[in-house]
């Protein structure tokens, strides 16, 4: 074993061995014990980021941990390939798509290879890849045969300059982000698939899962948005009627106005005769409303002119379109009840409308005023007629009776069909033939997949899939068809391809069913909360559609879920005139801290001029703060970057950079590489003789296995590998007190330097792999079992006994466990201190606690 610890041979020959060995290639051991290990894959945006290190790091440990533990562990890695950001990368590069995706794959892949991830990389897939989306599109095309997938008119953002579709980050102060056209709000057909028809299995399996943050779940729960109500019936003069849904049929007497959105037939009609009213809704077709701002936006509104009658009192209340109000929610109708709801209230009382109170509190009390602020709480009835005094539990009963037909109980969702259209080039082609004589068809399985041309020129403004008439043109059947031009969602992509990981060379079928029932669900997945809904939602769903379909047999895609903290980092900036911040890389800066460690000021290298110090942000490209672990790797090694991502935090919080600590972990590798090397020196180990150690010894042992027990706990319960490794350092400190070279010391300390290593191993294979080598075995450290607790280590022989006098505290011994209260007496009585404070005083007292304190009263 060379002397000097060299991450850069050491690390070579490591990642070689596996390479060569094909050590973490796996296939199905019916039988064995699985374990299915799966990061989140990433865009191949072209480097990898401190955050991809961190999460695929804490991915890497669990499953080399988990293959020691005798496990048989796949951990696959991919390409989450398709996507608006290469469309834009192609276009200022000047580039194709596809070129500029796998060139940035191939780079990534080299990066996770340096930082020693143990892939399966003969199941790596990208999903922009033919041999990938065939399948999804297959899959796609059963699910229209069963009728779980329709196209309707949506609403989009429409650029009237670059005659394109946006979506929703695109748009930037409701101007398009590339032309900066105020952008309109567009009807055009789009795709959907109805993950409503799941929307109660999605709710009620989140009680299954038990292993996932509830935190998640919970946004799951708010995503889907169950709601339970009646479906009123309003009638208006000349016009169908109105379908309304409310939760609150307990207020349904204090009804003042209906709104309907502007997008609504009623709305539409009426504005046919109504100029105003046109402007009106023409007005709202051009804003952008996304749901998160309903709450905060000015409402705003109009009379249509039309009456809606009151389905109990008969009463005509006018009809009103509203801002808050949209067609893809619910019937695009409500009915407002501004005494008791915060947005009906803050309408009716800009436009003048009527705030009646129909709801008391429970108590009696009625001394609230509703035309000040809305009582939103369930409680008694009051002013509703023959419901008067009515719980308003009881009143949703008799309300429901009274009305009969006029009503209906339902359960509403908040949850919308999936639209997966996209305008854009780089994604699946939505395998659909458009007819000449109107509808469409699915394109058969044979004519599969409908293949993305690739040699493309960007020109920024339209989808080449869209401008190119030619690519569209197709047959079927000897009939001229056309080739839907849309794309679609990546959100597609990324709900199944944990499953085909399981059999991705598979040919005959999506999925191979064999190798998902053995594989699936995944053990651990790993990923951000920013995916808690959408991704982690969407690949649910998936998953129970291919339940459904038989390609599968398990319920959940994911058994237990960890989402990791981002990591963050100081921001450093200047501000000119304008406003516009430029801002510079830490390493651009000179940093000035006061005597506890805290930044005071900052200068900018370069000129020596002060900076702003922003603050702690997560890491990113806009900030200019983060770090590139390939500097890092270069420098330190990838022991050292893994170390300290593990150490610096718990990885469900968030993880604050600092090069202090970078240089902390590779201290702590080169004095555990110091220490195995001074070890080795000292010559053969001898065998084990426990009847023959000290007590020193028997500390030493008794460390190593109590370290062993709470590693394994850290590793595999807690998640807590910062406290792992402080555990490992702490074992690390008392093999240090060992003295002397006699044979059983050797023994025990190489007991304790091998426990160690193969503690470490999933943190840090690399020096790990070479130290066990070094301690004579042929086998490698990965496929060396987890430690086991040898429970008579930990049994004690002595323990330490506080003995006082009158209370105080005046001596500590150690002494043979379970000694009787004479001896410890006898002992005690001895000690010079212990003397003192009893000399010449009669002994009136003796307090004995096993094993713990000895008192003695004297006076």
């Amino acid at each position: 074993m060379q002397e000097i610890y060299r991450p850069d041979i050491i690390e070579q020959a490591a990642q070689t061995y596996w390479q060569e060995n094909q050590c973490f290639n796996v296939k199905e051991e019916p039988g064995r014990e699985k374990f299915y290990c799966l990061a989140m894959f990433p865009y191949p945006s072209g480097k990898l980021h401190m955050g991809h290190v961190r999460n695929y790091t804490i991915a890497d440990v669990i499953a080399r941990f988990q293959r020691m533990r005798g496990k048989n562990v796949m951990q696959p890695m991919g390409w989450d390939a398709f996507g608006l950001p290469a469309e834009n990368a192609a276009i200022q590069n000047n580039v194709a798509p596809a070129g500029w995706t796998y060139d940035n794959i191939e780079y990534m892949k080299t990066q996770l290879n340096s930082l020693g991830f143990g892939y399966d990389w003969k199941r790596e897939l990208a999903t922009c890849k033919p041999d990938y989306y065939r399948w999804e599109q297959w899959f796609f095309t059963q699910l229209y045969e069963k009728g779980l997938v329709y196209k309707k008119m949506s609403t989009v953002n429409w650029d009237p300059v670059d005659q394109t579709v946006l979506a929703n980050e695109q748009v930037i102060d409701g101007r398009g982000w590339r032309s900066g056209a105020l952008i309109e709000r567009k009807e055009i057909p789009q795709w959907f698939i109805k993950i409503t028809d799941y929307a109660e299995e999605l709710l009620n399996d989140l009680d299954q899962l038990e292993e996932w943050p509830e935190q998640v779940k919970t946004m799951q729960r708010n995503w889907i948005g169950r709601s339970e109500g009646l479906e009123l019936t309003f009638g208006v003069e000349g016009e169908e009627d109105l379908n309304v849904f409310t939760t609150r049929p307990d207020t349904l007497m204090g009804v003042s106005y209906v709104a309907v959105a502007a997008q609504h037939p009623l709305a539409l009609k009426a504005a046919e005769t109504n100029p105003e009213l046109a402007a009106f809704i023409e007005k709202q077709k051009n804003i952008k409303v996304a749901e998160a701002d309903m709450a905060t936006m000015e409402k705003e509104g109009m009379d249509t002119g039309l009456k809606a009658t009151h389905p109990v009192t008969g009463e005509q209340v006018p009809l009103w379109t509203a801002n808050f109000v949209l067609m893809t929610y619910g019937s695009g109708a409500v009915m407002s009840v501004p005494g008791h709801d915060e947005r009906d209230h803050e309408f009716a009382a800009k436009y003048g409308l009527p705030i009646k109170q129909v709801i008391a509190p429970a108590e009696g009390d009625d001394a609230i005023d509703v035309q000040v602020a809305a009582f939103t709480e369930k409680g008694t009835l009051v002013n509703s007629g023959d419901f008067n005094g009515l719980s308003s539990e009881d009143a949703i009963d008799a309300i429901a009776d009274k009305l009969g037909n006029n009503a209906e109980r339902k359960v509403n969702y908040r949850l919308r069909d999936w639209g997966v259209s996209r305008q854009r080039y780089w994604g699946t082609p939505i395998p659909m033939f458009n007819l000449p004589e109107g509808g469409e068809i699915a394109v058969p399985a044979d004519r599969l997949p409908i293949t993305l041309p690739e040699d493309v020129v960007m020109d920024g403004v339209n989808s080449p899939i869209k401008t190119d008439t030619e690519w569209a043109k197709d047959t079927l059947d000897g009939k001229d068809v056309l080739r839907e031009t849309d794309t679609f969602d990546t959100f597609m992509e990324s709900s199944w391809y944990y499953a085909r990981f399981c059999s991705p060379e598979y040919n005959e079928g999506m999925l191979d069913p064999a190798a998902a029932n053995y594989w699936l669900p995944v053990d651990q997945y790993i990923g951000g909360i920013e995916h808690a809904i959408l991704h982690l939602l969407y690949s649910r769903f998936f998953h129970k559609l291919m339940r459904d379909m038989g390609l599968l047999n398990s319920n959940e895609p994911f058994k237990r879920l960890l989402c990791q903290g981002m990591v963050i980092a100081e921001t450093y900036f200047r501000e000119d005139a304008s406003g516009k911040k430029t801002f510079y890389n830490p390493t651009e800066v000179d940093v000035e801290r006061d005597d506890k460690g805290r930044i005071t000021g900052a200068t900018l290298i370069a000129d020596g001029q002060p900076v702003v110090v922003g603050g702690i942000e997560k890491m990113s490209k806009s900030k200019n703060n983060g770090t590139d672990p390939q500097s890092l790797i270069n420098e330190y090694g990838a022991d050292t970057v893994r170390l300290f991502t593990m150490f610096a935090a718990p990885p469900e919080q968030s993880l604050e950079w600092s090069d202090s600590g970078v240089e902390g972990a590779n201290r702590f590798i080169r004095r555990f590489w110091k220490m195995v090397h001074t070890h080795l020196e000292k010559g053969d180990t001898p065998v084990l003789d426990t009847s023959a150690l000290t007590q020193q010894q028997q500390d030493v042992r008794r460390k190593t296995h109590e370290t062993i027990a709470k590693v394994t706990d850290d590793y595999d319960r807690r998640y807590a590998y910062n406290t792992a490794i402080a555990a490992v350092m702490e074992l690390c400190n008392e093999v240090n007190k060992l003295k002397g070279d006699d044979p059983q010391t050797l023994v025990v300390e190489r007991e304790a330097l091998e426990t160690a290593a193969m503690m470490l191993a999933p943190i840090a294979p690399h020096a790990t792999h070479a130290i066990w080598h070094a301690f004579g075995y042929d086998n490698a450290i990965i496929d060396q079992p987890w430690p086991a607790v040898d429970e008579q280590a930990l049994v004690k022989s002595a323990v330490q006994v506080v003995i006082q006098v009158n209370g105080k505290v005046r001596a500590k011994t150690e002494m043979p466990i379970d000694n009787d209260q004479d001896s410890v007496v006898e002992v005690a009585q001895a000690i010079e201190n212990v003397q003192k404070q009893i000399d010449g005083k009669t002994i009136r007292k003796i307090i004995w606690i096993p094993n713990k304190l000895l008192n003695i009263v004297a006076n």
